[in-house]
């Protein structure tokens, strides 16, 4: 945005030079329009948005911030939705709709094409998150009949229309999806040959009610950049974009992160959230972990006996339940990662055992070696409980990371997220098994 300067536009608003405006942004990138909009105030952004010719109009609203478009729709005229709706492609106009509360989509509707409405109302009646949720079904298809001179004029005729033409597929009378051809392939064929000789029928496609990370998985899979969308009886009906697939993976990404720190998953800005909501979405989470602590009071209460004989053991707990703690959020950490990018598969349950229980032992008995040297050698604490203390630091990290790895597979099996069993959870299960460890080790090697 270095010829788009913020003052700068600040300053043309103000002395009313609209057509130096006008002319400014319609050389910028509709990106770095896009984010102009969204640091200008109410006043202003109307006035420059209004500035903006339709087609331009239409790409800069689809790629502001939610509470900008709303900003805009509940400022302009009725006819104005209606231009700004009916340029959208249609994938847009669904995310725009689904960000917005009951009155602005009242008001969209109401005044987009009966053509644009139903090829919403028909993305937004899919399942979240799935396959026919991110589509769009403005698309290039051709006849597999058509010769190569009949397809390139009904590619000038709906291309315009259509999201990309980079591939086109080719269907059938009835729709079904029969093949593939990337643009150049037709540019590059004679007039003459048909569709259907030259077309690919190798195609990777998806269901409508497919989900939306196992589409992700197969655009990276097959480093894809568009990707056909059929229906049950296998009729194309709309094509998923990469543009929309790193969407879904960026959205995927913040939804793991949140749950992986024992949040709830949300689309807010931050510093724009009220607090209580704020509180609300991470005390559940809290009062959880809270509660499956208590465990670790009852454990230490348990053997409040063993403390009070060797009071000196309480200075090692910590050590040993952060470790445990730590050791847990690595191994589940690597396997969450390897599931989500389909590296490791439930099928692994046992390798990822074995593995994790290989690494543990080298883990941990370099550490409990370390640890031994340090508290028998040189800070000269009694053998028994020297042994205590290492024994069950190589026992507390084979527990963590064999926890760590299986417990992110068990959860994934059960059809839940593996994100769920990432540090917060994974900690606290640790923290319980490694004081009853310690303290068995306590009562065989001290209390004996």
């Amino acid at each position: 945005m270095e010829n788009l300067r913020l003052d700068d536009v600040r300053q043309m608003i103000e002395k009313h030079q609209k057509a130096e405006l006008r002319k400014l942004l319609l050389e910028s990138n509709p990106v770095d329009v896009a984010e102009l909009m969204d640091e200008l105030t109410d006043k202003d952004l109307l006035l420059a948005f209004r500035i903006l010719p339709k087609d331009l109009a239409a790409d800069v609203f689809s790629r502001v911030d939610s509470d900008t478009q709303q900003k805009i729709i509940e400022s302009i005229s009725e006819a104005e939705v209606g231009r700004i709706i009916n340029e959208l492609f249609v994938d847009d106009a669904v995310d725009f709709i689904e960000e917005m509360p009951a009155v602005v989509v009242k008001k969209i509707l109401k005044n987009t094409s009966p053509e644009m409405r139903k090829e919403i109302n028909l993305l937004l009646s899919y399942p979240d998150d799935s396959a026919g949720t991110i589509m769009t079904t403005e698309f290039a298809d051709l006849q597999v009949g058509l010769t190569v001179r009949d397809a390139i004029k009904r590619i000038r005729k709906i291309g315009i229309d259509s999201e990309t033409i980079n591939v086109l597929y080719v269907i059938d009378e009835n729709r079904h999806l029969l093949g593939m051809l990337e643009i150049r392939k037709i540019i590059l064929a004679s007039p003459e040959d048909v569709i259907g000789d030259i077309m690919d029928t190798n195609v990777i496609s998806v269901h409508t009610l497919s989900d939306q990370e196992e589409v992700a998985s197969l655009f990276k899979k097959y480093d894809l950049l568009a990707m056909p969308v059929v229906d049950r009886e296998d009729r194309l009906v709309g094509i998923v974009t990469v543009d929309d697939i790193l969407d879904v993976i960026e959205e995927e990404n913040e939804e793991d992160f949140a749950k992986m720190s024992a949040l709830e998953p949300s689309d807010d800005l931050y510093l724009e959230t009220n607090v209580f909501v704020l509180a609300k979405r991470r005390i559940v989470w809290l009062l959880i972990l809270m509660v499956s602590a208590t465990f670790t009071g009852l454990i230490i209460r348990k053997y409040e006996d063993v403390l009070s004989s060797i009071v000196i053991l309480t200075a090692f707990i910590p050590m040993l339940m952060d470790t445990g703690g730590n050791a847990g959020s690595q191994s589940s950490t690597l396997i969450i990662r390897g599931l989500a990018l389909g590296e490791l598969e439930l099928k692994d349950f046992l390798k990822i055992m074995y593995k994790e229980l290989l690494i543990s032992l080298i883990v941990g008995s370099i550490l409990a070696l370390i640890n031994f040297v340090r508290l028998y050698y040189i800070e000269k604490t009694p053998l028994n409980i020297t042994l205590t203390v290492t024994l069950s630091m190589i026992f507390v990290v084979m527990i963590a990371k064999v926890s760590g790895g299986l417990l992110p597979v068990i959860a994934k099996k059960l059809h839940l997220d593996p994100a769920i069993m990432a540090g917060p959870f994974i900690t606290t299960i640790v923290d319980t098994l490694a004081l009853i460890v310690y303290f068995k080790f306590a009562q065989v090697l001290i209390l004996k």
